[in-house]
């Protein structure tokens, strides 16, 4: 089993949402967060005050699922968060040693 962890543009989370249903890939956490990369951030004037912003907001999605199941999942996210423009995000993949559902105590089960 594999663990994807995707850092993208809050605006192409419905994007991203329908690249990975129309593969039937369901199960999926999204958590807002601040961060830092290649972008670097801007600058902005706000009555009369500069201010640096270098934390930017973006969507970071985790989804489980099973190896025979991961270049769909991968080729659904790039698919979806895809612009173009830096930003778009990044893309990391872990091993899952493994997984128990809470319900009905089945494990190895995504």
């Amino acid at each position: 089993m594999k663990l994807i962890i995707a850092y993208i543009r809050p605006e192409r989370l419905n994007q991203v949402k329908q690249e990975l249903y129309a593969r039937g890939i369901y199960s999926m956490s999204v958590t807002n967060v601040l961060g830092s990369g290649r972008q670097k951030g801007y600058t902005e004037t706000y009555r009369g005050v500069v201010s640096e912003v270098n934390l930017l907001k973006k969507d970071r999605l985790e989804i489980g699922v099973e190896e025979d199941r991961l270049d769909a999942a991968l080729e659904a996210v790039a698919k979806g968060a895809r612009t173009g423009r830096e930003g778009d995000g990044v893309v990391f993949v872990l091993d899952v040693a493994g997984c128990l559902r809470i319900r009905t105590g089945a494990d190895g089960v995504g």
